[in-house]
C-alpha cells in the first residue's frame, strides 16, 4: 500500500455493534482519497477487537492497534498519532455520532489552516449532556483565554507535523487545539453534523467527567503560563573563524 495522504484515527472501546457500519461509512465517505484507517481498540471487553480484525481482512486500508487494558481516549489518540503516516490526520469517534461524510471538507481546509475543529450543530444528546458540555466549554475558555466552541467534538483535522513530539496526558485530548495554539498553530472551527447513538452506550459519566475536567483546565493553564517558546526569539549565528583558521593551516 502506498503512503497515504490522510490518516483517520478512531479510538474504539466496547463498540462491537458499531464496527461494521462504521467501516462501511468511512470507506464510502473517503473512497476518493488515499487514506488509511487507524482503529485503536482501547482495551475493549466485548467483541470489538474481533470485529475490527474481521473488517481488516476485507479492507487493506484498515490498520489495527489495541491496548491490553483500557487506558482512555487520550492514550488511544496518542497511539494513533504515532502510527499515522498521512500528512493530514483526522480524529473521529467510533460511536457513529460523528458523520464521516464531513471529513473531506475538514481536510480541504488544511490547505489554509493547521488545525480544523468541528463544532456539532443540532446535537443529538440528552439535555443534561448538552448543558454540562456548554458549562464545561465556557469554563475552559474563561480559564485558558481560548475560544474553542466545542472541545468535546472528536471530529478534528490536523497537519501531522503539529502532532509530532507532542506529549499528551490523560484527558488532554480535549485541549489539543489550545495546546497547539501555544506552539503557533493556526486553528479554525467549522460546523459539522451530529447524530444520535445507534447502538451501545456512552462511556463517559457526566459529573465524573466534569470533575476530572476541572483539574485538567488548571493543568493547561499552568502550561500556558510556563511554556517556553524559544523558537520565536532564537537567532543562530555561525562563526567563520574556525573554518578560516582551518583553511590557513592547510595552505
Amino acid at each position: 500500500m502506498q503512503t497515504p495522504d490522510l490518516s483517520l484515527v478512531i479510538p474504539m472501546h466496547n463498540e462491537e455493534q458499531n464496527v461494521q457500519l462504521l467501516v462501511e461509512e468511512i470507506g464510502t465517505a473517503l473512497a476518493g482519497l488515499c487514506a488509511e484507517f487507524i482503529l485503536v481498540d482501547d482495551g475493549s471487553t466485548d467483541g470489538t477487537l474481533d470485529q475490527l480484525r474481521q473488517a481488516a481482512r476485507g479492507d487493506q486500508r484498515i490498520r489495527i492497534a489495541h491496548f491490553r487494558r483500557n487506558l482512555g481516549q487520550t492514550a488511544a489518540m496518542a497511539a494513533g498519532f504515532h502510527l499515522a503516516r498521512g500528512e493530514a490526520v483526522v480524529t473521529l469517534d467510533g460511536d457513529l455520532q460523528n458523520d464521516p461524510a464531513d471529513v473531506p471538507a475538514l481536510v480541504a481546509l488544511l490547505k489554509e489552516w493547521d488545525v480544523v475543529c468541528g463544532v456539532r450543530v443540532n446535537r443529538r444528546d440528552t439535555w443534561l449532556k448538552r448543558i454540562s458540555s456548554k458549562i464545561a466549554n465556557g469554563f475552559r475558555n474563561w480559564a485558558t483565554g481560548d475560544d474553542i466552541v466545542d472541545t468535546g467534538c472528536t471530529l478534528k483535522a490536523f497537519r501531522r507535523q503539529w502532532l509530532q513530539n507532542l506529549d499528551l496526558y490523560r484527558g488532554m485530548h480535549r485541549f489539543l487545539p489550545t495546546l497547539l495554539k501555544m506552539r503557533g498553530a493556526r486553528v479554525t472551527q467549522v460546523p459539522v453534523r451530529h447524530r444520535p447513538r445507534r447502538a451501545g452506550k456512552t462511556h463517559y459519566g457526566t459529573w465524573g467527567r466534569m470533575v476530572k475536567g476541572l483539574g485538567d483546565v488548571w493543568a493547561v493553564r499552568w502550561m500556558q503560563r510556563n511554556y517556553v517558546d524559544y523558537a520565536t526569539v532564537l537567532e543562530l549565528e555561525e562563526s567563520g573563524v574556525r573554518s578560516q583558521e582551518s583553511e590557513a593551516s592547510s595552505q
